[in-house]
């Protein structure tokens, strides 16, 4: 008990002490500093803690920073013999004047409020101010995606005083660049952040006149592996996937239709997914010309083989009546068309009997399926070659149409000509 006598309650002294240095209760402030004289200087630093989310969707982006403020005031003056500062929390904020600094273009801030008000208020003997917060922003941010996902987007946090002109009031960054401080652990998913920097200006409004602006402008560029994965490969093998139709057998109709069709619809769903994470901006962006460039090549592979398969089905009927013509004119007794398969043998074909053939088929397309008329008749054999070689003789139709046999050249070349550009051009 003895000790507790002797030691006084700091608390209660310290606080009637400070509202006798400060002065509080003995000055209007709601004026501001030097009221009537030169426009009052309040210098800015800011601290960003992290940039929480951009938003492309939206346009925008959410940032916690710390904001502090420094301007004199010589009505908060007090005598100290060893010139050491008092801090303060919020609650002396509200009896005293403070910047009515705002934040142009946000849509959403908060200054944070656990476990109390982070505000803090220092004061100097000749009447300096710290005024420091914490807070969170969401701005506007203006973005051009013509270059989307190839592109870079600046983005700015406008800060100015609401109320005070640059005739009363001038904002200005306290130390230039380097009132701007990041932390060195901030990171974004789909960006890089590449620089910070400050800017100011003046800014003029009709009604109310000339107020200084202070401008936080930070550069990202957008990382494109994740862009790489999700949209250019799968697109570009859909495109790859499409051309294997053009080694397909011509005849083969369900198969070419029902791969022409897949990678279609295929081709379609990437496009509406890229679009569904997007704005709906008028203009044209970069993924979209690479999209609807290989979307184009996969409709044009399935308008290929419709040519390749009308022009075989008129070919077909010209042969079909050409047959028809030699068979009532010729006078040939017995005719026969057969279908051989490309992996015959020369035994099968001479055992053939009652059939004859007007060539030898070279080796290397015996692998292709082909179309052979044989001619049969009771005649010896040198006057029925005799009899072919003057009527009929040998009709071979291969089945890989000559589109299919450009189409294996010119669509991967024009292709990879498309991408040479494309990449030198965004990238």
């Amino acid at each position: 008990s003895h000790i507790f006598k002797r030691n006084h309650d700091l608390t209660k002294a310290w606080k009637g002490k400070t509202e006798q240095l400060l002065r509080v209760d003995e000055h209007d402030f709601t004026m501001r500093p030097a009221f009537g004289g030169p426009a009052i200087p309040v210098g800015v630093d800011v601290q960003v803690e992290s940039l929480d989310s951009i938003s492309e969707v939206d346009m925008d982006f959410t940032m916690t920073l710390y904001l502090r403020h420094y301007w004199k005031d010589e009505r908060l003056s007090f005598p100290s013999t060893n010139n050491k500062s008092m801090t303060f929390d919020g609650r002396l904020v509200k009896k005293i004047w403070v910047p009515d600094v705002f934040f142009v273009h946000s849509k959403r801030s908060f200054i944070h409020d656990t476990t109390t008000d982070n505000i803090m208020l220092r004061v100097f003997p000749d009447g300096h101010v710290l005024y420091s917060m914490r807070v969170t922003v969401t701005a506007m941010c203006n973005m051009d995606f013509s270059h989307f996902p190839l592109d870079s987007q600046t983005c700015s946090l406008e800060l100015e005083s609401y109320a005070y002109t640059d005739e009363d009031l001038m904002l200005y960054w306290k130390n230039g660049n380097e009132s701007l401080k990041t932390d060195e652990k901030i990171t974004l998913s789909q960006f890089l952040i590449q620089k910070f920097h400050t800017t100011s200006r003046l800014a003029f409004y009709s009604s109310t006149g000339w107020y200084n602006r202070l401008y936080i402008n930070f550069t990202l560029r957008r990382h494109i592996f994740f862009f790489l994965l999700q949209t250019y490969f799968p697109a570009t093998l859909m495109v790859m996937l499409s051309w294997v139709s053009f080694w397909i057998d011509r005849r083969a109709v369900p198969a070419r239709v029902s791969l022409g069709i897949t990678t279609v619809l295929t081709m379609s769903t990437i496009i509406t997914g890229v679009n569904a994470s997007m704005p709906r901006v008028s203009y044209i962006k970069a993924v979209d010309i690479y999209l609807w460039v290989s979307f184009v090549f996969v409709f044009l592979s399935v308008l290929e083989y419709a040519a390749v398969n009308y022009l075989t089905t008129v070919q077909e009927r010209k042969e079909r009546k050409l047959r028809e013509r030699f068979s009532c004119s010729c006078g040939i007794p017995h005719s026969k068309t057969m279908m051989l398969d490309g992996n015959y043998s020369e035994s099968d074909a001479n055992s053939l009997a009652g059939y004859t053939r007007n060539q030898m088929v070279p080796e290397e397309e015996k692998q292709e399926k082909m179309v052979v008329h044989l001619a049969m008749s009771n005649e010896s054999n040198s006057s029925r070659r005799r009899g072919l070689k003057g009527h009929v003789g040998l009709r071979i139709i291969q089945n890989t149409h000559a589109i299919d046999k450009y189409s294996r050249i010119i669509f991967p070349g024009t292709y990879i000509f498309f991408n040479l550009i494309y990449w030198s051009v965004f990238s």
